[in-house]
């Protein structure tokens, strides 16, 4: 009968294929092989250890060798293997992508799995799979806009400049008016919140009407000046300056961020900032509302306040719009400002080449 020779091991060997061996806290494989090299070290036969841990006598051998070959290092680790052979050939996946990337179905904007897979003759799992290894998403969109305007670094360096070096003795707003927001009144009552179950509300709804909030979010300190009226011409504008003007310390310089909106470049507008030389006006570029920060708090009222809100009437809506208005100043949110203008510029110089 073949009598394998007893393994033997050093004092650090035998502490570590000891603690292994107990099972606690490792993988089950490195446990079993633990006990194989522990029990082989203790003079057992490997057609007992194999009877004993319940595997065949030639795994018992395989770790025998990996260990006298590698020690320790064996037992942690699998040898690598070569795997199978793929069966989709690398010019099938090269030609899976470039479809994906360069064509379109010719009843469809984009490719599906069903589609790709019936188009290539492969199964939608292999699809799948190769997808997910390029990163190719054809499911998904998503929207961009790039700035003709001319002057767009100037401004661009303008406002970040405003934002990341405030200057002395003066108050940042940004400022805008977010227009057409809708009385809108759900035809029944909101289902409430229950475990395992959303809230749930109607899809129809009642419109009774319109306002327009125009809000001056002040940078230093997070606390929002607003006023609902029923329109925005420059009217409603110069009448909203005139609030931010009453409102704050005359001794300081107002640096206003807004958007290009004709409403903003009105000639009796031009004519009320010449008699309040304390205003500062900066203009974003265009196409690029994303550079005012009050649109961030535009969203944030929208999302928590009015979009699951149901109101009977307009008045309804602004007393909703007020009260939240003076709920966040009661304990404002700073908006810090993080990205430079160079970053930016990246950004935009990536989506360029694509």
């Amino acid at each position: 009968m073949n009598i394998s020779e007893r393994i033997m091991l050093t004092p650090e060997e035998e502490s570590a294929v000891s603690c292994w061996a107990k099972g606690k806290r490792f993988p089950v494989r490195l446990v079993q092989r633990a006990q194989i090299i522990q029990m082989a070290s203790q003079g057992v036969f490997n057609h007992d250890i194999a009877r004993h841990l319940g595997i065949s006598r030639p795994t018992v051998q395989l770790w025998r060798k990996r260990f006298l070959a590698l020690r320790l290092a064996g037992l942690e680790k699998d040898a690598p293997r070569p795997g199978r052979f793929p069966k989709i050939s690398h010019q099938k996946v090269t030609a899976i992508v470039s479809a994906t990337l360069h064509t379109t179905p010719s009843n469809a904007t984009h490719w599906s799995v069903r589609t790709m897979a019936k188009s290539q003759r492969i199964s939608e799992a292999t699809v799948w799979r190769i997808w997910k290894q390029y990163n190719l998403k054809p499911h998904l969109i998503k929207t961009f806009k790039l700035s003709r305007d001319k002057r767009f670094l100037e401004k661009l360096y303008d406002i970040v400049g405003l934002y990341m070096n405030p200057p002395d003795k003066s108050i940042v707003f940004c400022v805008d008016e977010k227009s057409q927001i809708q009385a809108l009144e759900r035809t029944q009552p909101l289902l409430p919140l229950r475990p395992g179950i959303p809230a749930r509300q109607t899809h129809d709804y009642m419109r009774h009407g319109t306002t327009t909030l125009f809000a001056a979010l002040n940078m230093l300190d997070g606390t929002v000046l607003g006023d609902c009226m029923p329109r925005h011409r420059h009217q409603e504008f110069i009448r909203f300056l005139q609030t931010i003007n009453t409102k704050t310390p005359l001794d300081l310089d107002l640096h206003l961020i807004v958007d290009n909106y004709g409403t903003h470049k009105h000639q009796r507008v031009q004519r009320w900032l010449k008699r309040h030389p304390r205003f500062h006006m900066h203009f974003t570029p265009t196409s690029s509302s994303w550079v005012n920060l009050v649109e961030r708090w535009f969203s944030e009222i929208t999302l928590k306040r009015i979009r699951r809100g149901s109101f009977k009437n307009v008045k309804e809506l602004i007393t909703v719009i007020k009260q939240y208005i003076e709920s966040h100043n009661q304990n404002p949110k700073v908006f810090v400002w993080t990205a430079s203008v160079e970053s930016i510029m990246r950004k935009i110089s990536n989506v360029k080449i694509c």
